[in-house]
């Protein structure tokens, strides 16, 4: 009798646990299929070029006249510039590019430091055969990068332009203001890998990705640049960027050109979580960086994108191109 009344339990038990096994299971059996799927409906723009270990994404178009490369910012593709690359493809040689880890590109054993970061680039570019003179754009955190590739090869610069980039003192000057806030941690890489394994970040992407990935961006995002190796790429930078920041404090780069475009839209920090007033000293302190990045150089401007927030290339494009159309020889 005890024996019948435990195969019933166990039958019981079995019920259960079969749809809490079934239903995990079908999200990764889902999102497998949907992500084989989607590779033929995003083809790699352009092509990977060996830098050693591993290969990076580069999109170029070859023309006569200087080089012009793009540097995304933080969590950021090649495909983040638009259309910008290819409007100024007839004037100049254009690269944009996907860091290791990112997009297209292949990850890298290489830690994601600054260094690391300017030698693969500039590895790539050799191997291309594109020598430079290069006039370098950066957004955000890329523009940190594009100054350092300066520092670092400052006679195969040409000019710098900094697209609301980050600036070396923020993340010092910001501490104060975020440990007195209540903020959310970010979510790991292992969480957000399993988020995109299971299918859960491809079927409630509008809450997860909300003010994070622009609306029409969501599916390239799905289906190309949330995978494992994005995700611990861009933590990985996030947490070296200081050694970033000491290398590019009291930078000088003589008379080499210096560009600087800064949003004229505020961000909004309650996205974020902060307080209003928390939010508005960041944005003064972002904005006094913009304005102290005019020392870099003794050939330096300042923009305003007065339409745009951040992503000034999805907002006000044509500003971009014409500032850097206006260093073409």
């Amino acid at each position: 009798m005890r024996s019948f009344k435990n195969r019933i339990r166990w039958k019981r038990l079995i019920l259960v646990l079969i749809p809490l096994i079934l239903l995990p299971a079908s999200g990764f059996v889902y999102e497998w299929i949907a992500s084989e799927r989607a590779q033929s409906a995003y083809p790699m723009p352009g092509k990977l070029v060996d830098v050693g270990t591993f290969r990076l994404h580069m999109n170029i178009a070859r023309s006569t006249g200087p080089t012009i490369i793009f540097e995304a910012g933080s969590g950021e593709t090649s495909l983040n510039w638009r259309s910008i690359p290819r409007d100024l493809a007839p004037y100049a040689t254009v690269v944009s590019y996907d860091r290791a880890g990112y997009g297209w590109s292949e990850p890298s054993p290489n830690p994601r430091t600054g260094d690391n970061i300017v030698r693969e680039l500039h590895h790539a570019l050799s191997q291309e055969g594109l020598t430079g003179p290069y006039i370098l754009v950066g957004h955000s955190l890329g523009g940190m990068y594009m100054r350092l590739f300066a520092q670092t090869y400052p006679e195969e610069t040409a000019a710098l332009v900094l697209v609301d980039a980050r600036e070396e003192n923020n993340e010092r000057e910001s501490l104060a203001v975020l440990t007195s806030e209540t903020i959310s941690e970010q979510p790991s890489p292992s969480l957000l890998t399993l988020l995109k394994r299971s299918g859960m970040m491809r079927l409630f992407q509008d809450e997860l990705l909300e003010g994070f990935v622009p609306k029409e961006d969501r599916d390239i995002f799905i289906n190309i640049v949330a995978t494992s190796a994005f995700f611990n790429a861009k933590a990985n930078e996030a947490n070296l960027a200081s050694l970033t920041e000491n290398a590019i404090r009291g930078q000088s780069l003589g008379a080499i050109p210096v560009r600087i475009i800064a949003r004229g839209i505020p961000e909004d920090g309650r996205q974020y979580g902060l307080s209003e007033t928390a939010g508005a000293k960041l944005e003064l302190i972002w904005q006094n960086g913009q304005r102290r990045q005019l020392a870099l150089s003794s050939d330096s401007r300042l923009f305003i994108a007065e339409k745009s927030g951040h992503d000034i290339m999805r907002t006000e494009p044509q500003l971009i191109i014409d500032v850097i159309k206006s260093l073409l020889p």
